[in-house]
């Protein structure tokens, strides 16, 4: 018999009873019925019950346990009684009587318990990762990311791509995040970056004649953490095509993408499904209006509206005025509200004060009869043109997002989301992905009062040359494009810009000379006046499909080992001071560190 097991914890069946057994794993929860004593006993695989007499010969042992010390069982397979088979448990029609325990290791008292799913404060859970990491949900998350990562990769290959590693330590980038610098003991003084991305290296490839790369790749941001966002790290599965159209892209993407979200759907029996092939497609200024955003969840049926000029000379002169003055207004139905108290309104106008804004209107409806300070000034006849103009029906109501086209837009948006939730229109059960396309390649800078890039600026203008020397730069489109999957941004990609005429180009109308492109992106530039292909490609976040797999609000719940919301590794102690010999290896010295309130 083998020292430490014969079977796994989740193995045992009825069919193994009358068989001697040895089972090893920790003590997950232990009972004492008075002349006999249970243990629930867990290892990777699942938990069976393991029970001794008073007088049995591993009582002495088994009776001295403390919950999550490591044990291992010896005895015999026996049926449970018909009234106590725990049809919950794949193991349940069996349990084990116990002839023989060891002790592998003696737990001491836990700083939080594994049994159970209660809620723990942050901290406790990152400083003792290696317990929090035993607890059933948290145990499956991890499971399901190592599953999905190998259905990414064995769907890529299936696809024709090819894995390549790019490296780890490389240059630092003007563009973009805040970098990870790490010193050169070779060089004093000089840096290496870690890579935000392995942009440049998988465009590099597609020169290099590879054609189609992937690689599920590490990559490293100086940037504060969000709930669908890690601080410090995060992994993508990055991929790039040679001489492919967007069309292209999105073809070898989406099933990739559907497939695995098919795949897991009904991970631990949740039966979601998943928006059919192939993917909706949006541009991005239909989203920002519809949607008021350009990540839009696909779920919430509600749809915003522009009713800018059906308040131009209108009864209500508040947004008449603010309509004569350049603003928008936006309207958000509010379906079937006719049976909800004012408060339900009020509340939605006192969440957007909170949120920052200066309201939310609204419009009540019951029978197809408007109330509400809105509808008194602007009349039923006018209520019902704007009722009109979204759809509605006569118990709905409706909400109202004035000023500003970017803060009108924005808090129409979030109205939208929170009308949804409220409503409880959003279908939990459902997978609903979108491509945003269409990017416009610049923006005005309000701050810096110049045009500058608006996502990528490598990213292949539409029109290519002749739009940069013909078009109003702020009408200039982009092949850019983001996969969102209910609400959440999958990746951003794009057709890249590949011809160095046209990039010098580009950036001279974002205010760059030639020389600056020559100097901070000197690799790319360069090896593009060697010939290369038309390519593009994208990197949709590992993190986040696992995290919209497992049904997880925040990223850390799928992460093996996270770090706090101040990018602190608790567990580790990470980061920390270096040692004086280390800095002189490296050619450094501290600076003396302002204390707080100081």
């Amino acid at each position: 018999m083998h020292i430490y097991r014969t079977h796994t914890c989740a193995e045992l069946r009825a069919a193994d009873v009358g068989h001697d057994v040895r089972v090893s794993g920790w003590v997950h929860k232990k009972r004492d019925h008075g002349d006999l004593v249970f243990i629930d006993l867990r290892d990777h695989y699942g938990i069976t019950q393991i029970v001794t007499e008073v007088d049995g010969p591993a009582f002495a042992v088994i009776e001295k346990l403390r919950p999550e010390s490591v044990v291992t069982i010896t005895g015999k397979v026996t049926a449970r009684a018909p009234d106590v088979v725990n049809n919950n448990l794949p193991t349940g029609a069996i349990e084990i009587r116990a002839t023989e325990a060891v002790v592998q290791s003696a737990a001491q008292e836990l700083p939080m318990p594994v049994a159970g799913e209660a809620d723990y404060p942050e901290d406790i859970r990152l400083r003792y990762r290696f317990l929090d990491l035993r607890r059933e949900r948290l145990h499956a998350n991890i499971m399901l990311r190592s599953h999905v990562i190998a259905s990414l990769r064995q769907r890529m290959i299936g696809q024709g791509f090819t894995e390549f590693q790019t490296p780890i330590l490389t240059a630092s980038s003007p563009e973009g995040a805040r970098d990870y610098l790490v010193p050169s003991r070779v060089h004093p003084g000089k840096f290496y970056a870690l890579p935000q991305a392995p942009q440049m290296f998988k465009q590099l490839l597609m020169v290099a004649g590879f054609d189609r790369y992937f690689q599920i790749a590490p990559c490293f941001r100086d940037e504060d953490a969000r709930a669908d966002r890690s601080p410090g790290e995060f992994y993508q599965l990055d991929f790039e095509m040679s001489f492919v159209t967007q069309d292209d892209v999105f073809a070898a993407i989406e099933p990739v993408l559907h497939g695995v979200f098919e795949e897991f759907a009904d991970w631990q029996g949740k039966g979601r499904t998943v928006s059919a092939l192939p993917f909706k497609r949006i541009p991005y200024r239909e989203s920002m209006l519809k949607y008021g955003n350009d990540k839009p969840d696909l779920r919430n049926p509600l749809i915003i509206t522009d009713v800018t000029e059906l308040f131009r000379g209108s009864g209500f002169g508040r947004f008449a005025s603010m309509v004569e003055g350049g603003n928008v207004v936006r309207a958000i139905p509010a379906p079937n509200t006719a049976e909800k108290s004012r408060k339900f309104f009020d509340d939605m106008n006192a969440w957007a004060q909170g949120e920052g804004f200066p309201g939310l209107g609204y419009a009540t409806q019951k029978d197809g009869v408007f109330g509400g300070p809105i509808a008194n000034n602007h009349g039923q006849e006018g209520m019902k043109a704007i009722a009109d103009a979204l759809g509605l029906g006569p118990n709905d109501g409706i909400f109202f997002a004035a000023g500003p086209v970017a803060q009108a837009t924005k808090l129409a948006g979030l109205a939208r989301t929170r009308v949804g939730e409220q409503l409880g229109l959003i279908d939990a059960n459902r997978f609903e992905f979108c491509w945003i396309v269409d990017f416009p390649m610049f923006e005005y800078d309000e701050d810096n009062k110049k045009i500058d890039f608006s996502h990528n600026p490598f990213s292949m203008p539409q029109g290519e040359m002749e739009a940069l020397e013909t078009k109003d730069p702020l009408d200039i489109l982009a092949y850019q494009y983001d996969i969102v999957c209910n609400g959440v941004e999958l990746s951003s990609g794009a057709i890249r810009n590949h011809r160095p005429d046209i990039m010098y180009k580009a950036f001279e109308i974002a205010g760059y000379s030639q020389a600056d492109v020559d100097t901070n992106f000197a690799g790319m530039i360069n090896a593009f006046k060697c010939g290369a292909p038309p390519h593009g490609g994208s990197a949709p976040g590992v993190d986040r499909i696992v995290m919209l797999l497992a049904g997880e609000p925040n990223i850390r719940e799928v992460v093996v080992f996270p770090m706090n919301q101040r990018a602190e590794d608790l567990m580790m102690g990470a980061p920390n001071f270096a040692t004086a010999k280390q800095l002189r290896e490296l050619n450094l010295r501290p600076l003396e560190v302002a204390k707080p309130g100081a």
